[in-house]
C-alpha cells in the first residue's frame, strides 16, 4: 500500500506543469523509498522530486535537510529503532521512523510537529505503533543519546564498518573520528573566480557576500550558489582542494596540454586560466552527456583554447585527433576513483562503496596512466590526481607506474586531508619524463 503511494503520488496541474501536492516530509519520505528501492543516486532523486513539487523555498530546504540528514545517519537511526522495538520493523515503516527520529533526536524539531506530522505520513494501520515509538523516543531522549555515544565509531557516525576500519588503520583514531564527523556536516560552497572574465577586485565588488580564502585568494566561500555569477561565467563552483592538481601541473601559455578525464570541466577551466587562454588544451571524457556539460561550462567560462573530444582511455587506440596534437608538454589525469575524499558532498556514496572497489579502481587507474605515458614529450610533466583518500588509488598507483616505467621520476606529491586542511580530500603526484 505504501509502495503504491510512491509509484502513484498525488499530482495536480498548474500552468501546464505537473506539480506534487506533497509537503516537505512527504517529499523526503518518497525520496528515501525511491533511493532504497531503485538504487538511484540521491542527488538525482531529490532534485527531480523537488523540481516537480509545489514547495516554498523553506519547505524545499527542509525536504533536503530531512532526506540528506537521514542518509547521513542511517546506521545510528536504525540503532535507535532497534532500541525502541526488539521485533523486526518492515522497510516502509522503518523509513517513516527514521524521519521521525532524525527530527526528534538530531534535528531537534519541536516535539509536537515532529511526532504529529510524521505519524500523518503513515497508513492508518501503522499510525498507532509509530506514534507510540516516537513518543517513547521523546521520553527516553537522554538515554538514547547516551547509548548511541557508547557505540562503536561506525555506528554513531553511520559509516560502513569496513571503511571506518580502514581509516582507523591509515589515520589513527583521532583523525578517523574527525573524518567521519566531517562527512556528516553540510558541505560549504566554494567558488573559483574565473579570471578569464573578471578580476578578483571586481568580483568582490560585484558579489560582496563572497569571502576570499586567506591562503588561496582565487577561491571564495559563499553562503549559497551564486546563480548570477555562475550564469555570467564569473566563477565556477569548486572546492579549493581541486587546485592542487592544477598547481602541480603548472601549465604555461602556449603549451599543449592533455586533460585526459576532463568532464565536467572544473580543472580544465582552471588550467585554461593559468595558460591565459593561450596554447592548446585537448579535453577528453568517455561520457557523451558529461562532455556536453563540459562544452557548456567552457563556453560560459570563455575558455577559448580547448578542443573537446570523446574518448575512453581503457578502450581502443588513441584517436587521430589526439595523436596529431601529441606529444604534449603536460598531461593531467584526474582519474576516476572511489571519491572517498568528497563523501561529505555525495551523501549516499558511503552506502554504495564495497571493499573490492579500491582494487578495482586501482586497476583501471593504472591502465589509464599506461595509455597516456607515450603521449608525453621528453621533460614533460604528467600529473595524476584523485579525490580519494585511499592509498590503493593514490601512492600505490604511482609506485606501480614508477616501478614499471623507468623513464618517469616522481617530482612532487601533495595531499588534501579534510581533518587537517579543512577542505575536501584530494591527492596529486607530478611525474617527469626523463628519457
Amino acid at each position: 500500500m505504501a509502495s503504491r503511494e510512491i509509484r502513484s503520488p498525488p499530482w495536480r496541474r498548474k500552468s501546464g506543469k505537473a506539480i506534487l501536492s506533497y509537503g516537505a516530509r512527504q517529499i523526503a519520505l518518497t525520496a528515501l523509498r525511491l533511493w532504497r528501492k531503485e538504487k538511484r543516486f540521491a542527488d538525482s532523486i531529490i532534485s527531480g522530486l523537488s523540481a516537480k513539487a509545489a514547495l516554498t523555498p523553506s519547505d524545499r530546504a527542509f525536504a533536503l535537510e530531512l532526506f540528506y540528514g537521514v542518509l547521513r545517519n542511517l546506521t545510528l537511526l536504525d540503532f535507535w529503532v532497534s532500541c525502541l522495538r526488539a521485533s523486526r520493523v518492515e522497510s516502509d515503516l522503518r523509513d517513516i521512523l527514521r524521519l521521525g527520529l532524525y527530527q526528534l533526536l538530531l534535528l531537534k524539531t519541536a516535539q509536537h510537529a515532529a511526532v504529529h506530522e510524521t505519524v500523518e505520513l503513515a497508513p492508518k494501520r501503522q499510525r498507532t505503533i509509530i506514534n507510540a515509538m516516537l513518543r517513547a523516543a521523546t521520553r527516553q531522549r537522554s538515554d538514547l543519546l547516551a547509548r548511541a555515544w557508547a557505540q562503536p565509531l561506525f555506528v554513531r557516525t553511520s559509516h560502513p564498518q569496513f571503511l571506518v576500519e580502514r581509516w582507523l588503520q591509515h589515520f589513527g583514531l583521532e583523525h578517523a573520528e574527525k573524518l567521519c564527523e566531517w562527512n556528516n556536516l553540510p558541505a560549504p560552497v566554494y567558488a573559483r573566480v574565473n579570471l578569464l572574465r573578471i578580476d578578483r577586485t571586481e568580483f568582490l565588488r560585484t558579489y560582496p557576500e563572497s569571502r576570499p580564502l586567506p591562503d588561496n585568494s582565487n577561491f571564495m566561500e559563499v553562503n549559497s550558489l551564486p546563480s548570477g555569477a555562475l550564469e555570467r561565467g564569473h566563477c565556477y563552483i569548486q572546492d579549493p582542494s581541486t587546485a592542487i592538481a592544477c598547481q602541480l601541473l603548472d601549465p604555461k601559455p602556449g603549451e599543449r596540454i592533455l586533460d585526459a578525464c576532463a568532464a565536467p570541466g572544473g580543472k580544465t577551466g582552471y588550467v585554461a586560466q593559468l595558460m591565459e587562454n593561450a596554447g592548446t588544451i585537448v579535453a577528453c571524457d568517455r561520457d557523451s552527456e558529461r562532455l556536453q556539460i563540459l562544452k557548456e561550462n567552457m563556453a560560459r567560462l570563455s575558455v577559448g583554447n580547448v578542443r573537446i573530444l570523446r574518448h575512453d582511455w581503457t578502450h581502443g587506440h588513441v584517436p587521430s585527433e589526439i595523436a596529431s596534437v601529441a606529444l604534449f608538454d603536460r598531461i593531467l589525469i584526474d582519474a576516476p576513483c572511489s571519491n572517498t575524499g568528497v563523501m561529505r558532498r555525495r551523501v549516499d556514496l558511503r552506502w554504495r562503496l564495497r571493499r573490492i572497489d579500491f582494487v578495482r579502481m586501482q586497476q583501471r587507474q593504472i591502465e589509464i596512466v599506461r595509455r597516456l605515458i607515450p603521449l608525453l614529450k621528453l621533460n614533460g610533466a604528467l600529473v595524476y590526481s584523485t579525490c580519494s583518500l585511499e592509498p590503493e588509488e593514490n601512492e600505490e598507483v604511482v609506485r606501480c607506474i614508477l616501478a614499471e616505467t623507468p623513464v618517469l621520476r616522481l617530482e612532487a606529491q601533495r595531499h588534501s586531508q579534510p581533518f587537517r586542511d579543512g577542505f575536501d580530500g584530494a591527492y596529486a603526484a607530478k611525474l617527469i619524463r626523463t628519457a
